[in-house]
């Protein structure tokens, strides 16, 4: 039987400069690979990649309609990295969801909706 190693998420992107960005700054991915067509983050063994729309037809389709989650260990730290960002990006902060996960979510430049989430903590 086949060993799942890695999901990677591929994400359908407007300007990939902008989106490299976000990643690396905001959520504090690194660049594995950038070009102007594909490019590849990675953290912690967790990869994503992201692809050039071939035009806005496709991003119309996408934008509003993607969304990922991203499972953190120490979810207080980067929320504290990106709590200062309320101003630039749409963010809705730190709450204890029903199904035992504390979470965040901001979305990227494309309107990918970003789920950050760690196992809530018993209190």
């Amino acid at each position: 039987m086949t060993t799942v190693k890695r999901i990677s998420p591929m994400l359908a992107v407007a300007d990939m400069q902008e989106t490299v960005a976000f990643y690396r700054d905001v959520l504090l991915f690194e660049t594995e690979i950038q070009s102007p067509e594909y490019s590849v983050l990675s953290r912690d063994g967790a990869t994503i990649h992201l692809m050039k729309a071939a035009d806005e037809s496709v991003m119309a389709c996408v934008r509003g309609h993607t969304e990922i989650y991203i499972e953190v260990d120490d979810i207080s730290a980067l929320w504290t990295h990106v709590e200062p960002m309320k101003d630039r990006y749409k963010i809705r902060g730190l709450v204890d969801q029903p199904y035992g996960m504390t979470e965040f979510h901001i979305g990227d430049p494309n309107e990918c909706l970003v789920f950050v989430g760690q196992e809530t903590k018993q209190k």
